[in-house]
């Protein structure tokens, strides 16, 4: 598996930063360290920052779009940032970024979100 999640935690947002690659390989490893992260702490928000993702497949979408439903489910909103071209552009062709936006940066998708806190 050539992935990797950190995470932090600033107030009721969940930052997770997402390293390597995003596909059936990594999904379900990906997808239990997010939703054990959600589960355990005090989680409103979710802000996944996909700078150093170099390849997404759809698998990967799932995993976004379950967490997506996941935290919209708690009453929060999910947002994606610093998104590279080709993970940007999937995202694009799936229509995800008509129910989450997109930010330049983790302090912008911030700043966004605590505005709603």
């Amino acid at each position: 598996m050539n992935s990797h999640v950190e995470m932090e935690h600033h107030r009721g947002v969940l930052i997770v930063r997402l390293y390597g690659e995003l596909d059936h390989h990594a999904a379900d490893y990906v997808r239990m360290e997010m939703d054990e992260a959600i589960m355990r702490g005090q989680v409103e928000h979710l802000i996944l920052s996909l700078k150093e993702l170099q390849f997404m497949d759809s698998s990967g979408l799932g995993v976004i779009l379950g967490r997506y439903k996941l935290i919209r489910s708690k009453g929060g909103k999910m947002a994606v940032c610093d998104a590279t071209a080709p993970v940007k552009r999937l995202l694009e062709m799936s229509g995800l970024f008509k129910i989450m936006s997109l930010y330049d940066d983790e302090s912008a998708a911030l700043s966004d979100l605590e505005v709603a806190l």
